[in-house]
């Protein structure tokens, strides 16, 4: 059966902490630190140096998942009109030319990315200038190393009053250990971990709602088998085997 909304919203129960998520404050009381979850219109999508040789020297579970993976997020923020900041290092100004994944430029082809030639993107004006004109105080941020420029951007984001989610699997580390020991070290700083589908579905809870269609395709073409589960739906419909739900004619 399909879930129908609008969904209520859900409230983590995490104990209340002080400044920077160290430590609980007094008392018992099982709140969530962010009571209110991630929108569209209240977040901006940070994507930091996803380009060619800067993936070469990192290790996801394969290329091919990453590009897939950053790709679907990017596609559903340019979608839903949340936005995107994206970032290189040493693009043009360094030995070798190294442009933003040509999948990314394809979803943004009127953006320039901001180049730089410091690890760390925070430390820029033109980064810092271009996250403060979007207005959102949440950012989800993603990028390549998550040891190095992700996590000196996060922490740089942290400092500067801002609620940063980071995408762990549209990231990616000099080594497994690497990205592990940057996930824990950013979680303990007060950024947290997501994936890219929870973001989006987090967008979209209501699977009846306008945005919730317009991003079906991406959350089924780079969602992994739910391709192979929206095929078979649609060979069925096609079939006459099953009806299409009131909601999707």
């Amino acid at each position: 059966m399909w879930p129908k909304g609008p969904f209520p919203r859900l409230v983590s129960q995490r104990t209340r902490h002080g400044p920077h998520g160290r430590g609980p404050t007094e008392g018992n009381t099982l709140v969530s630190e962010n009571q209110n979850e991630l929108t569209i219109e209240n977040c901006a999508v940070v994507l930091i140096d996803h380009q060619p040789a800067v993936a070469l020297m990192t290790t996801p579970r394969s290329q091919t998942e990453l590009i897939s993976n950053v790709t679907a997020l990017a596609k559903a923020a340019k979608i839903l009109d949340v936005p995107t900041v994206l970032t290189t290092v040493g693009a043009t100004g360094g030995p070798l030319v190294d442009p933003i994944f040509k999948e990314l430029s394809e979803v943004f082809p009127d953006v320039e990315p901001i180049d730089r030639v410091s690890t760390n993107s925070w430390s820029d004006p033109r980064l810092r200038a271009a996250v403060e004109a979007t207005g959102r105080r949440k950012l989800v941020m993603a990028g390549l190393s998550t040891d190095v420029c992700l996590a000196q951007a996060v922490l740089g984001a942290l400092k500067s009053g801002y609620e940063v989610y980071f995408v762990t699997d549209c990231s990616a580390g000099v080594s497994p250990e690497a990205h592990e020991d940057a996930k824990t070290r950013l979680s303990m700083a007060g950024a947290r971990p997501v994936n890219w589908a929870a973001v989006v579905s987090e967008w979209t809870p209501d699977y009846t709602s306008p945005e919730r269609v317009a991003v079906t395709d991406v959350l089924a073409r780079h969602g992994g088998t739910a391709a192979h589960y929206t095929d078979f739906f649609v060979a069925q419909v096609s079939a006459g085997v099953v009806k299409t739900p009131d909601f999707l004619k």
